[in-house]
């Protein structure tokens, strides 16, 4: 066995004895969101892929759906309750969060941070909040808010159930009902909806995704993760038609989307002067996309370059929005997704990640 194999066997075995943190959880689950939205199939997150998943984000940053989880941690700074409430963006959060579930008036603000410029806090991509109720239950909400428009990027509700009773232990029917009692909530219209319920494997912990598209959408609507005693909702855009080119890589002769929300890039198809399908097809011949490159003369660094500011530059945008920041920053976030990036075009189909 190799010295690389057995840090990775390490690694996910340490990994499924981690208590991940919350934060990086949620990214985790979102990546995940956007990945299952692509497929729809019919495909489970076992217990050691999560690990896996967890370990690369907080041990070697190499897994491609950790990467806008280091970033995060890169460039997330902390907030008081008074600045969150002074904050244009956070007043407008709170406001929204009020109307719809009014008993969260009275929830004390325990944490809150911005992810953007650390040099210019008026250069916001997100804020989180988390509020808690005092004394009583325990009810805990966690808010994402887009930092330029103040739309509510997701949410994540705890203990609203007893404790001798969690969410989890309620039949199916009972949970989705109070899923899409909240999604009405906050969002509304929950009545223009299909939904799409199933069980993840998890022989530990019992654990729902619910799957909520708008009729005659194109992918818009809502991703679920039902988990102990909380709900996390996503609102999920539209998957652009131009986003057809999936399974980049395979393994064992079966797809392995691992890599394409990295090689979807077009100015990487442009820097090569290639087509999706011809990238895949060349792929598919055993090459990297490092040896693709450089068969026309083309420099690692050169893809790495174009691949690690788009991945930025997505941290950036959300919508038709975009939040400026400074190069140094842009080149922090670079940097950070580098190995990630390295990783990618390094990798040949039909081998491990």
């Amino acid at each position: 066995m190799t010295i690389e194999r057995k840090i990775y066997e390490h690694l996910h075995e340490e990994a499924e004895k981690m208590e991940c943190p919350p934060a990086i959880s949620k990214r985790i689950e979102q990546s995940y969101s956007h990945y299952l939205q692509r497929k729809r199939s019919e495909i489970t997150m076992k217990k050691r892929l999560i690990g896996g998943l967890v370990a690369a984000a907080i041990l070697i940053p190499t897994a491609a759906f950790a990467a806008p989880v280091v970033i995060d941690m890169l460039t997330r700074a902390p907030m008081t309750s008074e600045q969150v409430k002074l904050d244009e963006v956070g007043k407008a959060t709170l406001e929204k969060l009020y109307a719809a579930i009014p008993e969260t008036k009275s929830f004390e603000i325990i944490d809150a941070s911005y992810l953007g410029d650390p040099n210019d806090s008026t250069k916001k991509v997100q804020l989180s909040i988390v509020l808690q109720e005092k004394g009583g239950t325990g009810k805990k909400i966690t808010l994402h808010t887009n930092g330029i428009t103040d739309v509510i990027q997701d949410l994540t509700q705890e203990n609203w159930e007893p404790k001798e009773k969690p969410l989890i232990t309620l039949p199916d029917q009972e949970i989705k009902g109070k899923v899409d009692q909240l999604i009405d909530k906050v969002y509304g219209n929950i009545n223009e909806y299909e939904v799409a319920m199933e069980q993840m494997e998890n022989p530990d912990q019992k654990t729902f995704i619910l799957n909520y598209i708008k009729k005659g959408s194109e992918g818009e609507g809502y991703q679920v993760f039902v988990q102990g005693n909380r709900i996390s909702l996503s609102p999920v855009a539209p998957v652009p038609s131009s986003n057809k080119v999936e399974g980049f890589f395979s393994r064992d002769g079966k797809p392995d989307y691992t890599a394409d929300f990295f090689l979807n890039d077009e100015k990487l198809f442009s820097l090569l002067k290639i087509t999706p399908e011809e990238l895949k097809q060349e792929i598919a011949k055993g090459k990297s996309v490092v040896e693709i490159a450089a068969s026309k003369n083309i420099s690692k660094q050169q893809v790495i370059d174009v691949i690690a500011k788009t991945q930025a530059e997505v941290q950036l945008q959300d919508g038709k929005n975009k939040v400026t920041i400074s190069d140094d920053l842009l080149k922090q976030m670079m940097k950070a997704v580098e190995p990630k990036v390295i990783h990618v075009i390094e990798h040949k189909t039909e081998t491990e990640w």
